[in-house]
């Protein structure tokens, strides 16, 4: 999904996974020109060892200035390892299409406005000192993070999911969420979605070094 989301903005960006929660070993960030952390079924507050190596990972990461995004757990992970405090919300599930405003001047995502997919109860509920927050809503008041080192960015819905999959997603939430937040959740995903402008933003974002000419 996220390959289809970025190469439809940059075609020439090219991609190796790592399957951190399968055992596969971290890269050394030095030698890696962009890094995407995507969701997870995990929380990031999971007693797992490799949420422990990826937070570990994350910080020699922000440290060497590597354009890094995150998204969903992505998003959540990297605020907990550089000092924010993650939970799950009791604001419950947040599903299907939700708007978010977007702070001005933020250089990276334009506009005022972005409807994006997003499924969680979890949330960044303090974000790390330094971190600016530059998508946000009622629900999710912290739902986009751009960070000190100019270099991290970091968002909590799913710009890579269809509207179909989306609504399998609240689907799935039936029994587990409110009736009336998946009914809501299911309807809203009739009305249009920005996913291809904030695709356009990430390949923008992990690409600027490259095209800076900074090694």
């Amino acid at each position: 999904m996220f390959e289809r989301l970025i190469r439809a903005a940059d075609p020439s960006i090219n991609f190796d996974v790592v399957s951190v929660a399968a055992g596969e070993p971290l890269p050394d960030p030095r030698e890696l020109q962009a890094i995407l952390i995507t969701g997870s079924a995990a929380g990031v507050y999971d007693k797992l060892d490799w949420i422990a190596r990826l937070e570990e990972f994350v910080r020699a990461a922000y440290g060497s200035g590597a354009p890094m995004v995150g998204v969903c757990f992505g998003h959540q992970l990297i605020a907990q390892a550089l000092g924010g405090v993650v939970r799950k919300s009791d604001k419950g599930w947040g599903i299907g299409r939700h708007v978010y405003g977007i702070a001005p001047g933020n250089g990276i995502v334009d506009g005022e406005h972005i409807a994006i997919p997003c499924s969680h109860q979890d949330q960044v509920i303090e974000p790390p000192a330094g971190a600016r927050t530059i998508l946000f809503s009622d629900f999710t008041p912290h739902a986009g993070l751009l960070y000190a080192n100019g270099a991290t960015f970091s968002v909590q819905p799913h710009p890579e999911f269809s509207a179909s999959f989306a609504y399998e997603l609240c689907e799935a939430r039936e029994g587990d969420a409110p009736e009336a937040v998946v009914a809501e959740g299911k309807s809203s995903l009739a009305e249009p979605l920005d996913n291809a402008r904030l695709g356009d933003a990430i390949a923008r974002f992990v690409t600027r070094r490259a095209a800076s000419g900074i090694s």
